[in-house]
């Protein structure tokens, strides 16, 4: 995927015509890694870039604090530099604000394909807890399975609680471990069963089994929707 630096707005030339030329070029990789059914980083790149311009959009005085300024001198009682603005007059202001036009919209059509595909593959996946769920399921294996594929990718998974501006939130970090091929004689029980006697850290480790009819990219679009899809069914589980 093409990259685009998170400063791209006042970087460089600041002229709409280039602007645009080099947002479409970026769109443009974005949405041909869709097409292609990736989607994980462009979609949590892409709304990094669309949040960031609305915001500037917002506030004008972030986008006079985005643009690079020079030193102009030195205050020597705060012992501190002082700085200007390297910002231009009212037609660079009227520049940078129809880039914002154009180019936000332009982002925000890039999302919703992008969630296209994000509720495709989220809608596919069915969650299935393997034996007894156990008190403590903060830390345990998910065992997923792209339909009629018989291999089964086993990822052990860690779920951390992190704060912010007053609000828990519950993030998870996964780790490949294992790859299986179910079978009579190797169900997903018998997976587990062997995962105990393996890893002898989890003796009762929460298990469960995400399936899903899409055979799409298993690293870049399938696994990043089911870690995240088994976070809000842990959350739910814990609610109710």
């Amino acid at each position: 995927m093409k990259q685009l630096d998170s400063d791209w707005l006042t970087k460089g030339l600041i002229d709409f015509e280039y602007k645009k030329y080099q947002l479409l070029g970026y769109l443009n990789s974005v949405r041909t890694d869709f097409d292609a059914r990736l989607l994980y980083p462009p979609l949590s790149e892409l709304y990094t870039h669309y949040q960031s311009l609305v915001s500037i959009k917002k506030n004008k005085q972030c986008l006079k604090d985005s643009f690079p300024k020079e030193i102009i001198g030195t205050d020597a009682e705060k012992a501190e530099f002082m700085y200007q603005s390297l910002m231009g007059d009212d037609m660079l202001m009227h520049e940078i604000e129809e880039i914002l036009e154009f180019a936000i919209p332009q982002m925000g059509n890039g999302l919703n394909q992008g969630r296209e595909l994000y509720e495709e593959v989220e809608l596919s996946l069915h969650i299935e807890p393997i034996g007894l769920e156990p008190l403590y399921t903060d830390a345990g294996y998910i065992l997923l399975n792209q339909l009629p594929n018989k291999l089964v990718q086993v990822y052990q998974y860690d779920i951390t609680i992190f704060h912010h501006a007053n609000e828990n939130y519950r993030g998870i970090h996964t780790k490949k471990i294992e790859t299986y091929t179910q079978s009579i004689s190797n169900s997903v029980n018998a997976m587990k069963l062997g995962l105990i006697k393996k890893y002898p850290e989890l003796p009762n480790p929460a298990t469960y089994l995400i399936q899903t009819d899409i055979n799409y990219p298993e690293k870049e679009t399938v696994m990043p929707v089911a870690q995240l899809a088994l976070v809000r069914y842990l959350s739910t589980k814990a609610i109710s």
